[in-house]
């Protein structure tokens, strides 16, 4: 699933095209891609048509485009979700769920889901942060992020830091990957309890989040197959700098030990035996 980084990899390409552009006309195409919206297909595009695209912002793992009506295109891509401009006539992807097309006869907004696991909604007076995903706490690379809050409510959790991580209540916008990725860098087990942690460790993890997510957005994201791509269509690379996710088997590439893979949440979990120890007592699995 598209975490922060190739979350904010597509806002920052849809910042580009299609602010301050009006929406002519939207076509949905498959009823499941705005399920979220309960008024239904018709309704999300005749609230959208004659609006202006204001702004494309997000919050953790959802993006949401603020309109000239005060409403919001709140737009979230599950597993296989991409979010494509494409010139008007383009052949029409085989999983095309929603198309916008704006007054200016430029490059469409495209849709395409393959497992219809994302989804469009309208947000009613949600321009300015929308209802639905004001509870998602905010990311590292938020400006208002509070790096004293998250450390302080993070030593409260009892429970295991890679956990935390995932907690969007918590911290947004970080998932397995980068999760996996910050541990490593951190030198810790993604089952140390939270409230074992001192505050110069927690600071220090943070760190190694913060600058993983980083780098991972100048990279375009991290792209293991076609599903994910920027607006464009283009794969991101930062695949090519994984240090532990992924790599099972493959040397460490601080201390050369071969990095292992454990089950974790119905996923996989992968660290460093020798840089990254079990905590003592901890149970396995």
């Amino acid at each position: 699933m598209p975490e922060l980084p190739e979350v904010e990899t597509v806002r920052q390409g849809l910042a580009r095209w299609v602010t301050g552009r009006r929406i002519d006309v939207v076509e949905v195409r498959h009823p499941r891609a705005v399920r979220r919206h309960e008024p239904g297909g018709v309704h999300f595009a005749d609230v959208l048509a004659g609006r202006t695209v204001l702004d494309v912002r997000r919050r953790g793992k959802y993006l949401w485009l603020p309109l000239d009506s005060g409403d919001a295109v709140i737009g979230h891509l599950g597993m296989s979700g991409q979010l494509l401009l494409q010139p008007a006539g383009t052949v029409d992807e085989a999983h095309l769920r929603v198309r916008f097309r704006f007054t200016d006869d430029g490059p469409e907004l495209r849709f395409v889901d393959q497992r219809t696991f994302g989804g469009l909604s309208v947000s009613e007076g949600g321009a300015g942060l929308p209802a639905e995903i004001a509870h998602i706490a905010r990311d590292p690379m938020d400006p208002e992020f509070s790096d004293d809050e998250f450390v302080a409510a993070l030593r409260r959790r009892r429970t295991e830091v890679k956990r935390a991580l995932l907690d969007q209540t918590l911290i947004s916008g970080v998932g397995n990957i980068y999760a996996d990725e910050a541990l490593w860098r951190a030198g810790l087990h993604g089952v140390r309890p939270t409230d074992a942690l001192t505050g110069p460790a927690a600071r220090r993890l943070l760190g190694h989040v913060r600058d993983v997510l980083a780098e991972a957005i100048t990279a375009g994201g991290t792209s293991f197959d076609a599903l994910y791509v920027n607006v464009n269509g283009e794969s991101g690379y930062f695949d090519r700098s994984l240090n532990a996710y992924g790599r099972e088997g493959q040397p460490c590439h601080r201390c050369g030990a071969p990095i292992r893979r454990e089950a974790f949440m119905n996923r996989s979990s992968y660290s460093c035996p020798r840089c990254q120890p079990r905590p003592r007592g901890a149970l396995r699995g």
